[in-house]
């Protein structure tokens, strides 16, 4: 089924701009959720797509006709009968797309899926397949497993409101046998008015996934307190008069796909009226509005807001350009693939970059972008790049574009507006650069300790990228202990690997262990000025075979020689030598390589 609407989204936006696509397709989608869940009358919206089939000239008309009236409620001249009034988001506006023959029997096959018990997770499988390879990797989109976002989730949010939920039943229970029963309802009615109100920010929401888990558990425990409730003399009857319940609106998320945007919005719907029909069963009718507008999911950039945007200039006013990241050719010499320097993309400036605001939440959770400090040029663009670390001049320039996220929640945490947060981000989070953001907050004069931490977690995509590795991090205000998780086993899995993990308790430092505080460690000023670990050759670039080298004829370049160093690391003093030279221009600038030795620079530029 996902993979279905999937096709039909890439076959949609051929045509149509990515944001009208998803929000025409989430209506379908939420239509034949609507009919399966007996919310419009049974095979209504089936019948009205069958009989468009002869007929589609119609098809937009009809069923614009037909969003219109379940936007206001009433008669629908279409299903020629009575139906709910549904309003929110979602039927504000009521743009049909046409569609083909092939594409109306796609939505045909979808809307006859079993919708009131589909796994809302399978959103965001939809939208990984509707997203590219490339747009997925500039996004960093990842879909993330259920398992892996209940193992943040509950961390974060789930446990601290457990541990709340247990003083209150103790103190519950101490009053009741006192006699006063009112003070211990009360205490629980102050409670749920508290879970009711919170509020849930994933800053990087992609389909929703962690939001409506987070829901999902919020609506179990919320269920918990009803019983107690219950059990202390609340009817049902009461406690449904209220209008008091856990719902969407307190489920905040920013996103820059304006799919996925839809999507959250719909996942969180969904989620909520699956809870509504296991509660009060399957024949109840939700109040109306079935659904609200809360503008609670945002489509914009999480850390980095501007005025507009418009093509960055030199000096002179020439447009600057840089290579498009994508195009390749193959090299005159070597034959291998490399930049095709020809393909040129407008380098972006942004005009008056600011932090951009975050929603106040009780909880921030999530998973932003996994894309390295070297790679933010190429994915994001020069001007983006150097707008977002003019903006944020306290993150290293070397730091991943994942700690802009983890900064500002640790902001969050660490000023008492939020009491938790936790994020995946890649298991990158340990090293240098970014371990010194994670440091400075643990250090601050605020600071914030790591209650919950896995450094080392696999993971796997919807795509198929398995050989990343992960890290959970869980931060709150104070210093305090955490829970150290490592990855004991791991069992490969259909979808993802089976984790069984050992627990460690202790202080958590910045490089993600419990015990000697290595990640603290200072410079020692006695060593100033003495040692220098020198010029080092990273990757192998500059590094030649005697095959290579008579090929590009280096060994006939006069002077060169002077140049060309046999190389040796510690593999060639243990096995034998592979018989690798190293050219060691180190003394000579680019502008000297380039003069004095044109075809060796012409390579390194290249290679």
């Amino acid at each position: 089924m996902a993979a279905q609407l999937a096709e039909l989204a890439r076959d949609l936006e051929h045509t149509y701009e990515p944001g009208r696509v998803a929000s025409f397709l989430m209506r379908c989608i939420f239509t034949s959720f609507a009919e399966d869940a007996h919310l419009l009358p049974s095979h209504s919206w089936t019948d009205l797509l069958e009989s468009l089939r002869s007929n589609l000239a119609h098809f937009q008309p009809m069923v614009e006709s037909l969003w219109q009236t379940m936007n206001n409620g009433g008669f629908s001249p279409i299903l020629r009968e009575h139906i709910l009034r549904f309003n929110g988001g979602l039927f504000e506006a009521v743009e049909a797309l046409p569609v083909n023959e092939a594409q109306l029997d796609l939505l045909i096959r979808a809307s006859k899926a079993e919708w009131k018990d589909v796994e809302p997770a399978i959103f965001g499988t939809l939208l990984e397949r509707a997203l590219d390879s490339e747009e997925r990797h500039r996004l960093g989109a990842h879909y993330t497993p259920r398992e892996y976002v209940e193992r943040l989730v509950v961390p974060t949010i789930i446990q601290p409101l457990r541990e709340d939920w247990k003083n209150i039943q103790t103190a519950a229970v101490t009053l009741t046998r006192a006699g006063n029963v009112e003070a211990a309802r009360e205490a629980v009615r102050d409670f749920r008015r508290t879970l009711c109100r919170l509020t849930v920010l994933d800053p990087a929401c992609g389909s929703g996934n962690f939001l409506y888990i987070t829901l999902e558990h919020l609506k179990r425990l919320e269920g918990e307190v009803v019983e107690a409730l219950e059990q202390l003399g609340d009817t049902q009857t009461v406690l449904a008069g209220t209008g008091l319940t856990v719902d969407p609106h307190q489920l905040l998320g920013l996103e820059l796909n304006p799919r996925a945007a839809v999507i959250t919005d719909l996942v969180l719907w969904i989620g909520y009226l699956q809870w509504y029909f296991r509660t009060w069963g399957p024949s109840a009718t939700p109040p109306e509005p079935i659904i609200q507008r809360f503008h609670n999911v945002q489509c914009r950039d999480a850390v980095l807001a501007y005025d507009r945007e418009e093509p960055a200039r030199d000096e002179q006013g020439v447009v600057l350009t840089q290579w498009d990241q994508r195009t390749m050719r193959a090299h005159p010499v070597t034959g291998k693939e490399v930049p095709d320097e020809i393909a040129r993309r407008t380098v972006i400036h942004y005009v008056n970059p600011r932090r951009a605001e975050w929603p106040e939440a009780d909880f921030i959770v999530g998973n932003p972008p996994f894309i390295g400090n070297w790679m933010m040029r190429a994915e994001l663009g020069d001007g983006y790049t150097e707008a977002l670390r003019e903006t944020y001049p306290e993150v290293s320039e070397s730091a991943d574009y994942v700690m802009y996220w983890w900064h500002r929640a640790a902001e969050a945490v660490c000023s008492g507006r939020t009491r938790r947060f936790g994020f995946i981000a890649t298991n990158s989070l340990r090293q240098t650069f970014n371990r010194r953001v994670v440091l400075r907050h643990l250090q601050a004069s605020d600071p914030l300790s790591l209650v919950y931490t896995i450094p080392d977690h696999p993971w796997v995509d919807a795509q198929g990228s398995a050989d990343v590795r992960i890290s959970m991090t869980v931060g709150e205000k104070g210093r305090r202990e955490g829970l150290l998780c490592r990855v004991k086993t791991e069992t490969p899995g259909p979808e993802q690997a089976v984790i069984e993990l050992t627990e460690r308790q202790g202080i958590v430092h910045a490089d993600l262990t419990v015990g000697p505080n290595v990640a603290a460690t200072l410079p020692l000023k006695a060593n100033e000025g003495l040692s220098c670990p020198g010029v080092k050759l990273h990757g192998s670039g500059f590094l030649v075979t005697s095959p290579q080298a008579q090929q590009l004829g280096l060994d006939r370049i006069p002077g060169l020689e002077q140049h060309i160093r046999q190389y040796r690391n510690g593999r060639d003093l243990t096995n034998r030598s592979r018989g690798v030279m190293v050219i060691d221009l180190f003394g000579l600038t680019a502008e000297q390589v380039r003069t004095r030795f044109p075809e060796v620079y012409q390579w390194f530029t290249t290679v």
